[in-house]
């Protein structure tokens, strides 16, 4: 009904032809009959005056310019100054608000993958963004109205920042207007030097932003000497993934990197997290296929095996991948490797304490890339027992009879799925109603029933009290509606995440901003608060995975090295992620909870694999294609995969999200068949089908019928 009411009184305006008088040619003519007018009621004509700026204002029509002039002519300068700036801002705020209650649900839903970055950027500086732009008549205000009404910027700030912003223009035009007889055209009051002093205007507080940036600059660094000469460009502390491809395109752009690791090359993902668990993972699956040999027309399957040998296979794997990550590779590469303990000094040195001694080193720019690590809880009497983490699982060479796994996160589910697999007793105990919190309720269901159909005790809604030891018994004490329940273990794997790894190498004396989780704060650039020091991977604590870490690891070099003449900010729009449980969970984009808690809305189709050739000959005829799409349209928001081989399947969604592929395109490529990768066809196909045009169909179908009689 708003809308409808804007847009009648706006046709009204023109077809009445009411913008003829609203002409310099109009006002001229009129000029000494208003100012006559004025001098015999004044209020009145202010009144008068004022409504019918705003109205035109918040409607964004034509004359707003020659209000203006007619303001200084009739009111003079002072008078006219005071009275237009409140008009047009009230009206500038009006047409705001009408812009931000019709349009701006609808703009963010639809272009909302891609908004998220200016979103970031109007919360952190939208009034200065939008002071500039009042500042240089350049930019149409009207569409500067509307435009803001569409991001998140408040209200109060929008009337502030304009009422302020808009009153050098203000002031120009009221001045001419009281000149009017000496103006012909409207462009006339707008000279180009008139306009240059406007950009210059508009340009002020950009240029000021940048020196309160030097000076805040030369606070951070007050205590700190910069060194005449560096050793290096860069600095990379921690050699997991994000510390090895960080300093992989460093050396890559011929720049002076040096690579600091305490421990293992390769980092956790190389040493205790996805190449052992994906090799311990691939062999409890298969003594899981030759369980269901039944399914495949056997007649009987049994595997033996030595779980010592299991995890020794584990280590191979790990030694085999080992050589992409070493210190041979990398120093052929060009950098410089460095075995020891680093302590960031200052911005611009790094202690390492190694077996070669002590040495600092001086760098132009340093990153942390250090990691994170199990979190361990505050639990009573978790000190009287070996509690086991995803980093000294790998360690053991006994199977546990009794296993309990503590959280039901990724970790906690694949390796506990693995256990069970393996032959120990698993026991999941989760403080929540299910596992996999992050996922959507149809997804995690999927696996809770494989998970219990396999033998594992699940404990939802149980939180972790205390761990008792009575003699050779150890029990985990947990709450369960109001009673305590005893679960007894020979083994406990604590798996409730990771916490950053941020102390004990200096960035607390150097008082390096940390965020609410512990994780390091940056900016969408990567740099911390001191703007040479970045960081990237799991120590940021955006996302957790390898692959992240690589990513991030991209923005933080060339950043570091080039940040001078250009900077990137960082891309978080398409991150996909799995969790190899059987069935695997592989995501990208937003899910159902996701796009509920943020208000988005959206279309879903489900395509359940039970309906697949190739699921069903391989007999895992479980899982779906689930995808969310933005109403009326195939653009994807967002893509979650149950099923098996689910997070190679979901590469072609990956692709898509970030290219911009529709759904259409998808139904039109040739997959192969059969295969598991037609699923995504199919649920593409079944969009289609939803928005098919039923009208012309059935024109369609009487045309067919009328030419076969």
């Amino acid at each position: 009904m708003l809308a409808a009411g804007i847009v009648i009184l706006i046709w009204l305006f023109f077809i009445f032809d009411l913008d003829r008088y609203f002409s310099l040619d109009t006002l001229k003519i009129e000029l000494d009959r208003l100012q006559a007018y004025y001098q015999a009621n004044k209020i009145l004509t202010i009144g008068i005056y004022m409504v019918v700026y705003i109205v035109m204002t918040a409607m964004s029509l034509p004359g707003a310019a020659v209000l203006t002039l007619a303001g200084g002519a009739v009111f003079g300068i002072f008078t006219g100054v005071l009275i237009v700036s409140f008009a047009s801002t009230i009206g500038a705020t009006l047409a705001f608000l009408f812009s931000r209650y019709l349009f701006r649900d609808w703009v963010q839903a639809r272009f909302s993958a891609k908004i998220t970055a200016i979103n970031a950027g109007i919360k952190k500086e939208g009034g200065l963004y939008l002071f500039t732009l009042r500042l240089v008549p350049v930019f149409p205000f009207f569409m500067i109205n509307l435009v803001m009404g569409l991001t998140p910027i408040s209200t109060g700030l929008f009337y502030l920042v304009s009422q302020i912003g808009m009153l050098p223009g203000t002031i120009v035009y009221i001045n001419a207007g009281t000149q009017l007889a000496k103006i012909d055209a409207l462009g006339g009051i707008l000279s180009p030097n008139i306009l240059f002093a406007f950009v210059l205007l508009g340009l002020f507080p950009i240029v000021s932003k940048k020196i309160m940036e030097g000076i805040n600059l030369k606070k951070i660094y007050t205590n700190y000497s910069k060194p005449k000469r560096f050793d290096y460009n860069l600095v990379v502390i921690g050699a997991g993934a994000a510390g090895l491809v960080s300093s992989y395109i460093a050396s890559a752009v011929k720049a002076r990197v040096a690579l600091v690791e305490e421990n293992k090359m390769g980092g956790d993902c190389l040493n205790t997290g996805c190449v052992p668990s994906k090799a311990l993972i691939a062999s409890a699956k298969f003594i899981s296929q030759a369980a269901r040999a039944n399914q495949l027309g056997l007649e009987d399957a049994k595997i033996s095996f030595d779980f010592a040998r299991v995890m020794e296979r584990v280590q191979s794997i790990i030694k085999k991948i080992a050589p992409h990550d070493s210190v041979e590779r990398y120093s052929q590469l060009g950098v410089t490797c460095i075995q020891g303990r680093a302590t960031i000094i200052s911005p611009f040195e790094v202690r390492v304490k190694g077996v070669a001694g002590d040495q600092i080193l001086t760098a132009q720019n340093i990153i942390v890339a250090t990691g994170a690590r199990p979190m361990v809880p505050d639990l009573k009497g978790i000190e009287a027992v070996r509690y086991l983490t995803s980093d000294t699982i790998w360690n053991i060479r006994t199977l546990p009879r009794r296993l309990v796994v503590l959280g039901a996160g990724p970790i906690g589910c694949e390796l506990a799925q693995a256990f069970l697999r393996l032959g120990s007793k698993v026991t999941l105990v989760q403080r929540g109603a299910r596992i996999m919190k992050k996922e959507d309720s149809d997804t995690a269901k999927i696996v809770m029933d494989r998970f219990g159909a396999e033998g594992m005790d699940l404990r939802l809604n149980h939180g972790a009290r205390e761990i008792r030891v009575n003699g050779e018994e150890k029990l985990l004490v947990c709450e369960h509606q109001n009673r305590e329940v005893l679960i007894p273990f020979d083994e406990i794997l604590v798996a409730l995440g990771r916490t950053p790894n941020t102390t004990g190498f200096g960035l607390e004396a150097l008082g390096v901003t940390l965020g609410p989780k512990g994780n390091i704060e940056t900016n969408g650039f990567l740099q911390t608060n001191y703007p040479n020091i970045y960081c990237c991977g799991d120590v940021h604590g955006q996302y957790q995975f390898t692959h992240t870490a690589a990513h991030e690891s991209w923005y933080a070099a060339v950043n570091a090295l080039f940040g001078r003449f250009k900077k990137f900010r960082v891309d978080y729009s398409v991150i996909p992620w799995a969790t190899y449980t059987d069935p695997e969970v592989a995501r990208v984009g937003i899910n159902e909870q996701e796009a509920a808690a943020a208000g988005i809305d959206y279309e879903m189709v489900i395509y359940k694999l039970d309906d697949l050739d190739r699921a069903l000959a391989d007999s895992q005829p479980h899982g779906f294609v689930k995808v969310l799409t933005i109403p009326g349209r195939d653009k994807i928001l967002g893509v979650t995969i149950v099923g098996h081989h689910g997070a190679d399947i979901i590469a072609e969604f990956v692709l898509a999200m970030k290219y911009g592929i529709g759904l259409n395109k998808i139904l039109g490529t040739i997959h192969i068949y059969p295969t598991m990768a037609e699923a995504n066809k199919y649920a593409a196909g079944l969009w289609k089908k939803r928005h098919a045009p039923e009208k012309l169909l059935a024109w369609v179908e009487k045309f067919h019928t009328w030419m076969r009689n």
